[in-house]
């Protein structure tokens, strides 16, 4: 569905969120990629914000959950030596690829055109610098040689910069700044492979995260124990592995 030209912002917000009901999320990327556009310089709200980033988690999501599904089975195939099957799977894989850099250059093309310039407050910087971090990680996690590591060392310059200014801007609690090293430390223990670097990281955040837990307010107190979580189930399946892989 191509999205009329002259829709208001108010018109592409209402669209976006009908398109979340009708669980019709390559539309509402649609909608919000119309919606900054249309915004032009201003910043967005945060529920805007918010519609961007679910629109967009939920098409990447679908589209990492059918690679990795693909990727399993070509290995299957592989160890069978069914040859024919092997080169079916690696075109139908390289479809998928296609379609997850297509997305992926979809939303970092409007973070840096619109969304990164125009944020003024810490916290929008945080949220989209982050945003751009994990779309560059995405891109890590299935391109190979060259590909991947530029995609990795651009994934490491967002994540730093977003960072820098959350430890100096926003609370050891903030939601924002604990799924930024929720997802910071994923990228040093998956694309990185750096897992104590990864630990310490995530330790670090949800050690001070615990130091200020009684100064949450109400409306972010769910997010925040949510990360927490997060953060701590991590580092509880990382050490083991750890453990493991020592041992072995």
């Amino acid at each position: 569905m191509a999205v009329p030209e002259n829709l208001t912002r108010e018109q592409c917000l209402y669209l976006a969120k009908l398109a979340e009901q009708a669980e019709r999320y390559e539309e509402m990327v649609k909608f919000m990629d119309r919606l900054v556009v249309v915004s032009g310089s201003s910043e967005l709200t945060v529920e805007e914000r918010n519609l961007l980033s679910v629109a967009y988690k939920n098409v990447i999501g679908s589209l990492r959950a059918a690679w990795r599904i693909v990727s399993s089975i070509e290995q299957k195939e592989e160890g069978r030596k069914n040859e024919e099957h092997v080169v079916l799977v690696k075109d139908y894989r390289s479809k998928v690829e296609s379609e997850l850099s297509d997305v992926c250059a979809g939303i970092l093309k409007i973070l840096d055109q619109y969304l990164i310039p125009s944020a003024s407050a810490g916290e929008s910087k945080v949220f989209y610098l982050k945003m751009k971090g994990d779309y560059y990680r995405y891109l890590a996690e299935f391109k190979v040689g060259n590909e991947r590591k530029e995609a990795a060392e651009d994934t490491m310059l967002a994540y730093k910069a977003a960072q820098d200014i959350a430890l100096a801007e926003l609370a050891p609690t903030h939601p924002i700044r604990l799924g930024l090293a929720l997802n910071y430390s994923v990228f040093y223990y998956e694309i990185l492979n750096a897992s104590e670097k990864a630990c310490s990281m995530a330790k670090q955040a949800f050690e001070e995260a615990i130091a200020e837990l009684d100064t949450l307010g109400e409306e972010s107190y769910k997010d925040s124990t949510l990360i927490m979580q997060l953060l701590r189930d991590n580092l509880t399946l990382w050490t083991s592995d750890m453990q493991v892989s020592h041992f072995s």
